[in-house]
């Protein structure tokens, strides 16, 4: 089915599990398609498709093929559509094409057109993050484990201009940078390391643009206004499908547990450490208000800040050696924002008993309960007396 057409030389349609471009004029290609990919001129098609479930999709060979044999998965794929493998890039995804995200942004005479998947949940991962395989003259070696399949952003760019061979791959580096920013704004984390994601292991891109234009741009750097509206219509694509694919949004990281996730905090785990720490009735009081405690908007800006702050140290921006008292610090704020109650630096140093910050998840993490613990601890002490 036709759902849209962009610029009047592009037809955009979606059958089944696959979302396809179909130029209607001359468009110069850049793709990471395994078989047609690089830069290319006589391509006639540009589609995404869902190759397997997101999770625990075993029953298919289709993920296999891709990788070994990519002809014969293409002429698969395509001939499901009626599309000439020859004359195609392909992109691939474990993400519904029904959650495709469509974003325009235009100036003067310039049209971009981004359409995005995107998965990040079980494939995030941060640039320089341990690989999980190589390549060598005997094929691919596994190191450590494979790779998940769950989570891949895929971006089709369309523009009704034409871009120079290397305003091309410019374009390709703004698109990267508007991804990684729209990650880094939603905190999303690596599966891979405790740093915030960049992308993920499997992300593809596509980007058309039409040729033969009276304007020619030799450039799509973030000061055109070409790179503008790339980093635009990329960001407002790839937010869209982040909500529609998995629920991931601004207001879905507002939540203290959200915030750990990449130290390998879990709903369970952070409950439960909490209410360990808090006498008589206390902890099943805890317990029953998670979701109160957890999205607490102060209480949530507290860890953030907690967690940023930990951040700068191991980024080297802090100096080590005031890790304790600025860590006790921020706790205090958290445990304030927890309990509705001010409390100091000093009394909170005397309330953790001996505490001592490292850069250690765990001991990251041990802060935040035991913030967490003598703040709810302090929340209604007093509160009715006369």
């Amino acid at each position: 089915m036709k759902i849209a057409q962009f610029y009047g030389a592009v037809d955009f349609h979606r059958e089944e599990k696959i979302a396809y471009a179909r130029f209607l004029s001359p468009h110069r290609v850049l793709s990471t398609c395994r078989l047609n990919g690089g830069l290319r001129e006589d391509l006639e098609y540009m589609y995404n498709h869902q190759s397997c479930e997101p999770r625990a999709h075993t029953g298919t060979d289709l993920c296999q093929v891709a990788v070994k044999e990519p002809e014969r998965y293409q002429k698969r794929i395509a001939g499901k559509a009626n599309i000439p493998p020859a004359k195609s890039a392909s992109l691939g995804t474990a993400a519904n094409m029904n959650n495709s995200a469509i974003a325009r942004e235009s100036f003067e005479s310039l049209e971009v057109i981004a359409v995005t998947t995107a998965g990040v949940g079980g494939n995030g991962g941060r640039a320089g993050d341990p690989a999980s395989y190589y390549q060598s003259e005997q094929g691919t070696v596994i190191i450590d484990r494979a790779p998940p399949r769950a989570g891949t952003i895929n971006t089709m760019l369309f523009i009704n201009e034409e871009l120079s061979k290397g305003a091309m791959v410019a374009a390709s580096t703004v698109m990267t940078e508007a991804k990684s920013s729209v990650l880094q704004e939603l905190m999303a984390p690596s599966r891979y390391s405790q740093g915030i994601a960049t992308g993920t292991g499997t992300d593809q891109i596509g980007i058309a643009c039409l040729m033969g234009t009276r304007i020619q741009h030799t450039d799509a750097n973030k000061h055109s206004k070409l790179g503008e509206l790339i980093g635009k219509a990329v960001r407002k694509a790839l937010f869209e499908a982040l909500n529609l694919q998995s629920g991931l949004t601004p207001d879905s990281r507002r939540s203290s547990v959200a915030q750990l996730a990449r130290f390998g905090e879990t709903e369970e785990s952070f409950t439960e450490a909490v209410k360990k720490r808090l006498v008589d009735d206390a902890g099943e009081l805890f317990k029953a208000n998670f979701l109160s405690a957890n999205h607490d908007p102060v209480t949530v800006a507290a860890v953030q800040a907690l967690v940023h702050v930990r951040d700068q140290f191991v980024w080297g921006v802090s100096p080590i050696g005031c890790i304790h008292e600025i860590m006790i610090g921020h706790a205090a704020l958290l445990a304030s924002a927890a309990g509705g109650r001010e409390i100091g630096r000093e009394a909170m140093q005397k309330r953790l008993e001996g505490y001592e910050a490292t850069l250690e998840s765990s001991s990251l993490l041990e802060l935040v309960h035991r913030s967490f613990a003598i703040g709810y601890s302090m929340k209604w002490k007093g509160r009715f007396d006369d």
